[in-house]
């Protein structure tokens, strides 16, 4: 029996930042936001018997997410990063390795919830060390959506875990720079369109979102496309705004809604992030746009607190 729960696999980390440490990891970052929008989520992550990895576990009770399937290494740290950010708020990034969340296992119990699940998303990065990507892999078997956030960050920018990945994934995110890496992988056609239409059809993905910075994002679903040119924002740093666009999308997709209303939600989130400290500051969905000064317009449909698997989406 399906439940509306939402497994996020992968990364649990600290994010060592000018203003301080912030909880982090793409997959924390995504399932923080789907709960703020009402999702019920769970993570599948690692952490260190550290200081760290117990201060992560509370973290994670309060902002209400499920640490039922958080392992605890007794050998590996908890995972760390250092983050600088340049005077445009784009981060570069230090990743401490080995870490905990490389060792993920596969657990009892793990596949029976992920069957029950309305989604997992899972990633490249959490995919560098061999433990974790064979827990990834074997979860492929699952049959629900799975969405797959392409997250390169070098020196773990590696073609042939994406190209694995990829035929597994029916909803991928991306950003320009890593639609550009791959047109150069796998031989894909220049242009935003032509480049994102041909990964679709090159590995079977049913849903491709690029995000594009300051320029908003495109999304190719079920074969539509559409485009939404984002909002202009003070950045103070861009640290989580793609987990938080992809949280958006993911619940405006399992909701059916539109892809014009689904693909204005997440440019919203992202950008409001953006304009934030860390990478899940506090707010309230339905006063984000009056937050970025866009007036009184709603900003997240009632429909997204009721999330369930749409036919579009497309488990395989």
């Amino acid at each position: 029996m399906s439940t509306s729960e939402i497994l996020c696999v992968g990364e649990l980390l600290w994010d060592s930042l000018p203003a301080g440490l912030f909880l982090g990891g793409a997959p924390f970052n995504v399932a923080g936001h789907l709960h703020t929008l009402g999702v019920p989520v769970a993570l599948v992550s690692r952490v260190g018997l550290d200081r760290l990895g117990a201060e992560a576990l509370q973290r994670l009770a309060r902002h209400g997410i499920d640490t039922d399937l958080v392992q605890l290494d007794p050998v590996l740290p908890t995972g760390f990063v250092s983050v600088a950010v340049d005077g445009d708020g784009v981060p570069a990034y230090d990743i401490v390795a080995p870490a905990a969340w490389d060792a993920i296992e596969l657990r009892d119990g793990m596949l029976d919830r992920a069957a029950r699940a309305a989604a997992i998303v899972f990633g490249s990065l959490a995919q560098r060390a061999a433990v974790s990507r064979d827990t990834i892999e074997r979860l492929y078997a699952v049959d629900v959506p799975k969405v797959f956030d392409v997250n390169l960050r070098p020196p773990y920018d590696d073609a042939d875990v994406v190209g694995r990945s990829l035929p597994h994934a029916d909803i991928v995110k991306l950003n320009e720079y890593e639609l550009d890496q791959m047109a150069g992988w796998f031989d894909l056609p220049a242009g935003l369109h032509e480049c994102t239409t041909a990964l679709a059809d090159r590995f079977g993905c049913r849903t491709i979102c690029v995000t594009r910075g300051g320029a908003g994002a495109a999304m190719l679903h079920a074969g539509r496309w559409t485009e939404h040119p984002g909002f202009r924002v003070e950045v103070k740093d861009t640290v989580g705004a793609g987990d938080a666009f992809l949280a958006a999308l993911l619940a405006g997709l399992l909701a059916g809604h539109d892809d014009e209303v689904t693909l204005r939600h997440a440019n919203l989130l992202g950008a409001y992030v953006a304009t934030q400290l860390g990478a899940i500051p506090v707010y309230r969905p339905e006063t984000l746009a009056t937050s970025l000064g866009l007036g009184q317009q709603p900003t997240v449909d009632a429909r997204f607190t009721q999330p369930r698997p749409a036919v579009d989406v497309g488990a395989r």
